[in-house]
């Protein structure tokens, strides 16, 4: 964590000149610090609609008042602080009348986009996703707290920002930590597969909120299974050191109209109307195309123009992100095995992808004899990654007959099988990928075992899909057997839809990513799985498409016909 600094001389001297009225120094400024904005605000709001006015209100007053800083060195933390008034500000005037704080259908939460766009794993994402189950006040002081320990801000900043004294910040940041650790217990045990967890949350519309939290947290203080909290989890202040910012979104525009509020600040003769009049000149010059993918265009918009292929911005164009790491960018040559994967036999691959047809759908995920444990993979083509949505979020759980969601975008997709056969067991019926626009490919299977393998040491008839005592799950014939883990790539979207009837199973649905992938698959025996995984993905179109996936949208999903129709 870093100490009580100011900011770096070079934006010391680039607050001073934009203060002059150098038209050149404001978009630095505004290009520059703009992230740090939409981090504060988007974690803040986790993510609500109203981000961007919040945001855009920010940085006008930052821009409007700008002449009024007598000290360039605190720009940080006056910046941070009028993002926190205007959060507050935006929470007073939503008092009176009910308060949706859920995010529009459709629309990634700002937990979501920070394992997205951050490529975060393990520990780490169930930091960010835990953030969702906070109250209000609490995320408002973890959007400085978390800028705080990845080095972005001081303990002095988020206390000013916050408006209390540094002793007062220590206690209400520690209170907010047991909340979160509270919280993080529940991301956790919302993973696992606790069959008394698992009735509770039948009657939950997915949406955390602070009575599911208390009765989640009841639970799990209860629960022998839930409870059994795993020796090597990390506090949250190491798992967030040296974490990037959340990049602002390409096609997010800063529209920040000027004219009037300098104009009339330099009509009223205040102490920054001379500021302000050299600012409204310069807006009439021509626009200024600036370097971090945003561009300042006539009357003073600024739009975010980067896509997500292209490279990440320069270093110096974040003026808080000095040592933390780059985040990971999509891409943009075609596919290709990656370099770092050791190439084997190819006996370890579906005979199904290897065939030579090269138009989509001509292969068909098909039944494949299981690899031998010692037997590494074949290398993983690296397809384009632009990031995927989900209607269920970053971690959908689809227990019963009807539950889906609907993947959308350009990326790799985990499927996690949770078979319950002590439960119910019988006919397993597969689900269903309907309504593809684009393509779909089944790309690898991980997990470090096939559902099939055996399970326990002291009864040989115990595998994945059940064993002698409690009976088994058994595929319909000429299905794919399934492993732990199954990867998926889309481009596109296509809805998944859970079609239990006979047999009691769940599954879980993350965003995923080619590295994740590739780690998964590569970890065989020595780590202790059962075997390494599989890699189905060829590269091209003739990969093979996931079984019982069609481009219809019937009216019940359990209808589509047991074969894929692409």
């Amino acid at each position: 964590m870093r100490t009580d600094v100011p900011v770096s001389r070079q934006w010391r001297a680039t607050v001073a000149a934009a203060q002059a009225g150098d038209r050149r120094a404001l978009d630095e400024l505004v290009e520059g610090w703009l992230p740090l904005v939409y981090n504060v605000v988007g974690r803040a709001l986790n993510g609500h609609a109203d981000v961007d006015d919040v945001v855009q209100e920010t940085m006008l007053r930052a821009v409007d008042n700008l002449g009024t800083l007598r000290d360039p060195d605190s720009f940080r933390s006056w910046l941070v602080a009028i993002a926190m008034r205007q959060i507050r500000d935006r929470a007073r005037r939503r008092q009176d009348r009910k308060l949706d704080e859920a995010v529009p259908d459709g629309a990634a939460d700002f937990a979501e986009l920070t394992v997205l766009r951050l490529q975060l794993e393990g520990q780490r994402r169930e930091v960010a996703e835990a953030v969702r189950w906070l109250d209000a006040e609490d995320r408002q002081l973890v959007s400085l707290w978390w800028l705080e320990v990845s080095g972005e801000l001081t303990r002095r900043e988020l206390a000013a920002a916050v408006g209390i004294s540094r002793q007062h910040a220590a206690v209400r940041v520690q209170r907010m930590k047991e909340r979160l650790e509270t919280s993080r217990g529940i991301v956790r045990a919302l993973d696992g597969a606790c069959p008394a967890l698992r009735e509770l949350t039948g009657r939950w519309d997915g949406r955390p909120d602070s009575v599911w939290r208390k009765r989640l947290a009841r639970h799990i203080r209860g629960c022998g299974y839930c409870g059994d909290a795993r020796g090597s989890v990390v506090p949250a202040e190491r798992l967030l050191v040296g974490i990037a910012l959340v990049p602002v979104p390409a096609g997010f525009v800063l529209s920040p109209a000027l004219g009037a509020k300098t104009a009339a600040a330099a009509a009223g003769g205040s102490a920054s109307a001379g500021w302000s009049a050299k600012v409204l000149g310069a807006l009439a010059k021509p626009a200024v195309a600036v370097t971090a993918g945003a561009t300042i265009v006539a009357g003073g918009a600024y739009v975010v123009v980067r896509t997500p292929h292209d490279p990440a911005p320069r270093a110096a164009v974040s003026p808080t992100a000095a040592g933390t790491r780059a985040v990971p960018q999509a891409p943009v040559t075609a596919p290709s095995p990656s370099p770092s994967t050791p190439p084997s036999a190819p006996a370890s691959a579906s005979p199904s992808a290897s065939a030579s047809a090269g138009v989509y759908g001509s292969v068909v995920d098909a039944v494949d004899p299981a690899p031998d444990p010692d037997a590494k993979p074949g290398a993983l083509p690296h397809r384009p990654e632009a990031g995927i949505t989900s209607t269920g979020g970053a971690h959908a759980v689809l227990n019963h007959r009807g539950d889906n969601v609907t993947l959308s975008g350009q990326g790799y997709v985990l499927v996690r099988w949770q078979i319950s056969p002590q439960y119910r067991s019988g006919s397993l019926v597969v689900p269903s990928w309907t309504g593809l626009k684009g393509r779909i490919f089944h790309v690898a299977s991980g997990g470090g075992r096939r559902m099939d393998d055996r399970v326990s040491s002291t009864d040989t008839s115990a595998t994945g899909m059940g064993s002698s005592a409690t009976g088994y799950d058994v595929l319909p014939a000429g299905a794919q057997q399934m492993w732990q883990n199954e990867y998926y790539y889309v481009d596109g979207s296509v809805t998944l839809t859970v079609n239990e009837r006979g047999a009691d199973y769940g599954v879980s649905v993350f965003p995923s990513s080619w590295d994740a992938v590739e780690k998964d698959v590569l970890s065989g025996p020595p780590e202790g799985a059962i075997r390494y995984g599989l890699v189905r993905d060829d590269g091209t179109d003739a990969a093979p498409v996931p079984q019982y996936v069609t481009r219809e949208t019937p009216d019940d999903p359990a209808t589509v016909p047991q074969k894929s129709v692409v």
